[in-house]
């Protein structure tokens, strides 16, 4: 794809010359073999010491692109550098070409992007049919291992293939654990080092939170064997939602477990971005509020907007606008929506699918009330009442409530767990940089477009 790209870049120069770079009787092609050759072979030397040929089986479209577009740049600035040491006052040295360069840069960052998708298209449709799966021994058979199971088994694009699952023991067996396993029960730990040789076993992952650490030593001692690889769930983000930091105080190390990720300057950058971003979006989309509103008005004569009361950022209730998806009296029949809900409107049902109903969240937005991205805001009372019964739930009002969030683009939403959409959440508050807001919201723009929305009822 490098090469590809460079040719092109040659080509466009004497097509489409660039401003103030005349292109003046251009050398053949062959004259510029040695440049493609360093620019070719420093790129995929950079790639290869920033671990870009390591694939990672679950990464976004948008996480890949960002990443080629940073490394081909880095990499392109390398090569010329290269270039100019090499081959200055060299028998193949050529009037700088500029124009090729530059064209190649951005050739390359698309020809590498369009690329890497043909080849996961390529290794997603073979695992789909079982070739070059992983086979997969999970360590567990509580709740979180069952979420596990299930999400390898509705995700054959990562290439895993569940074999079975063991427990501590076999004694003492949860029966009703083992009527809710979509996998086979294999026996215990004990027993794991002749099923990874009776299996064929690749990965063993250690689904069990509540494990002390003796346990889980000798869980990886049983697992030792060729070249299995072994992966731990953490503690249902109990304690640490981040990656650990490694800090020093006075030549003393000290690991950091928790470090909010939001503050300082960062906040105004994030303030910035959401001031911009619903004020465009305002300009723009004003057209097709006026349509929406109409539709509203006309199909049964009511108010267009609903607004709400949620809760912030601290916890602080505020008054969230949307357009009214449902009948007048809706409260009156439930607060909890569902799939199917009866209280729907015609023109609602359509805008709950493809979110347009959240879109005037854009004026919360500009009073400061919400972000473009953050957490979704919750009701008073549902507030209330999770916040006695699920551990940690309050920490997600650190930040401003979001039009839209990490949970709700991996498809937390509507009538979910909570506990599942909190750890997103928390992941959300303790990760935060601008392109993970960036990330998001382009996920909910594809998602939208392309129809997506996991339970958006």
């Amino acid at each position: 794809m490098l090469v590809l790209a460079f040719g092109m870049g040659y080509y466009a120069r004497n097509k489409l010359p660039l401003p103030n770079l005349p292109v003046d009787n251009p050398p053949p092609f062959q004259r510029y073999f040695p440049i493609l050759m360093i620019h070719t072979v420093t790129i995929m030397l950079f790639f290869y010491f920033t671990r870009m040929y390591h694939m990672k089986r679950a990464i976004s479209r948008i996480d890949v692109g960002y990443t080629i577009a940073q490394n081909v740049s880095i990499g392109t600035f390398l090569a010329i550098a290269v270039e100019t040491l090499a081959l200055k006052n060299s028998g193949l040295d050529l009037d700088y070409p500029r124009g090729v360069l530059v064209y190649a840069w951005l050739f390359s960052i698309a020809t590498v992007v369009s690329g890497r998708e043909l080849h996961r298209q390529l290794v997603v449709r073979m695992r789909k049919v079982g070739i070059g799966r992983d086979r997969v021994l999970v360590v567990g058979i509580n709740q979180i291992a069952q979420s596990i199971i299930g999400q390898i088994q509705r995700s054959p694009q990562f290439g895993f293939e569940v074999v079975g699952a063991v427990d501590r023991t076999i004694e003492n067996v949860d029966e009703e654990k083992l009527i809710g396993l979509t996998t086979p029960f294999l026996g215990a730990v004990y027993d794991l080092t002749d099923l990874i040789d009776a299996y064929q076993i690749d990965e063993v992952i250690i689904a069990l939170p509540d494990a002390t650490r003796q346990e889980l030593m000798d869980i990886v001692n049983f697992s030792q064997r060729g070249t299995v690889d072994i992966k731990i769930f953490p503690d249902n983000f109990s304690f640490i939602t981040s990656g650990l930091t490694v800090d020093d105080l006075g030549g003393m190390p000290l690991l950091g477990v928790r470090d909010i990720a939001l503050r300082g300057w960062k906040l105004s950058l994030k303030r910035a971005l959401d001031i911009v971003g619903a004020f465009v979006g305002l300009v723009f989309l004003s057209p097709l509020f006026l349509i929406t509103a109409v539709l509203i008005y006309f199909s049964d004569r009511g108010p267009v907007f609903f607004t709400q009361e949620r809760v912030g950022l601290d916890g602080k209730p505020f008054q969230m606008v949307k357009f009214r998806t449902m009948r007048i009296d809706a409260e009156k029949y439930g607060k909890w929506t569902t799939k199917n809900d009866p209280r729907k409107t015609r023109i609602g049902s359509l805008m709950r699918k493809t979110n347009w109903d959240e879109m005037p969240n854009l004026i919360n937005v500009i009073y400061g009330q919400m972000s473009l991205v953050g957490p979704r805001p919750e009701q008073m009372q549902f507030v209330q009442e999770f916040r006695h019964t699920i551990p940690r739930y309050m920490e997600r009002h650190r930040e401003k409530a979001g039009m839209t969030g990490w949970a709700q683009v991996n498809g937390l939403r509507g009538d979910t767990s909570i506990e599942e959409r909190l750890k997103y959440d928390l992941y959300y508050v303790e990760n935060w940089s601008i392109w993970f807001d960036i990330k998001i919201i382009l996920r909910t723009v594809a998602q939208t477009i392309l129809f997506r929305n996991r339970n958006a009822y």
